[in-house]
């Protein structure tokens, strides 16, 4: 009866030590949850609307080229883009769907698109709207282009000094200002060092028709061209040439390679600056509304590579006169100079308001060809 009172007495004395140290042991405390990761901060939304396709070599292509700079140059950018829209009422579908998807910045890449980007503009104020090559604008539209006929007149010296012929074929798109302009300054090229030599042109009222295209360019060299220039988006027209063996001038971008035997040179873009030039101003909040229209010497625009039939005497030749337009001392445009009727229209040491050059209606003086009304 002892031994079990005092065993009794010991479990007893042994619960309350125990009990006695966990209530002494400071309790542990739970490491506080670790913070999420923050989420990455979304990209800018950007998005271009093309005419054509990407792989049209020409137009769509040089834009899509100036997408890539800008994404290259702002990675944290994201550039969409809707390829082959008409010019007409589609247009303004797809501008409004871009919009709502909360892209910040849409560039409308072509003149078509002018008054869908206005309606489109007046329903988003929150959205910036560039539009290429047209006229309007509004308080979050603005236009851009580049002035083109700079090296479009270079071109002309090549194309004047390598025709044989004297006759000079120009395949051209839709009878507006901006393709008049051109023919006009690359027919002063030609005429600057060729007096003798005539610039012929058909129309083919489309920016994007392979065949129709190098059927048109066809249908010159039938008539004894043998030199083909064009305002198309498809190297087409230098195709047509080089099968028949003569020399072209390319359009948009480096057209050697599509026709390597016949291509003298090409004017080219450079879209790629200005776009993340846009970009930056709006994301920082300085953008505004205004009408760019950028001189070779933004490059923006150039003469693209000589192929290897145009000779150094030729290749002289055009970088002096490249060297005047860089510096800012003289422009295509600068009189005297006549329309096909042999009337002056800009008189001697005269140039032409940009106004003027915008709205070109008539053809200057060695041009054979009627505009369409």
């Amino acid at each position: 009866m002892l031994k079990q009172k005092r065993f009794l007495f010991w479990l007893t004395m042994l619960l309350l030590v125990t009990f006695f140290v966990a209530g002494c042991a400071k309790p542990k405390t739970a490491e506080p949850p670790k913070p999420a990761p923050a989420p990455a901060p979304a990209k800018m939304k950007v998005a271009f609307v093309y005419v054509g396709p990407v792989g049209d070599a020409g137009w769509t292509f040089a834009h899509d080229q100036g997408r890539k700079y800008l994404l290259e140059k702002m990675p944290d950018v994201e550039a969409s883009i809707v390829e082959s829209v008409p010019e007409g009422a589609d247009a303004e579908r797809i501008l409004t769907e871009l919009a709502e998807k909360g892209n910040k910045v849409i560039f409308a890449t072509s003149f078509g698109y002018m008054d869908y980007v206005l309606r489109v503009a007046q329903k988003y104020p929150n959205v910036v709207f560039e539009h290429c090559s047209g006229y309007k604008t509004a308080n979050n539209v603005g236009t851009y282009f580049g002035r083109m006929y700079q090296p479009r007149y270079l071109s002309g010296i090549v194309a004047g000094k390598m025709t044989k012929s004297n006759i000079i074929g120009y395949v051209a798109a839709h009878p507006i200002p901006e393709v008049i302009r051109g023919i006009n300054a690359f027919t002063l090229g030609v005429r600057s060092v060729n007096p003798k030599a005539t610039v012929k042109v058909v129309w083919t009222n489309t920016w994007y028709d392979p065949a129709k295209e190098k059927e048109a360019a066809k249908g010159l060299l039938a008539v004894g061209a043998d030199v083909i220039a064009q305002h198309q988006d498809t190297p087409g027209p230098a195709q047509a040439a080089q099968d028949k063996g003569v020399y072209a001038v390319g359009y948009n971008t480096d057209m050697r390679s599509f026709a390597p035997k016949a291509v003298l040179t090409s004017p080219v873009w450079n879209w790629g600056p200005y776009y993340v030039k846009v970009v930056d101003a709006v994301k920082k909040g300085t953008w505004k509304s205004g009408q760019y229209w950028g001189p070779m010497s933004d490059g923006v625009v150039d003469l693209g590579p000589y192929g290897p039939m145009v000779p150094d005497d030729v290749k002289k030749l055009v970088d002096a006169k490249k060297q005047e337009l860089l510096s800012g001392k003289w422009d295509v445009f600068t009189g005297p100079i006549k329309d096909q009727k042999g009337s002056v229209k800009v008189a001697a040491g005269q140039k032409m308001s940009d106004a003027d050059m915008l709205s070109f209606n008539w053809f200057v003086e060695g041009v054979e060809g009627t505009i369409p009304k």
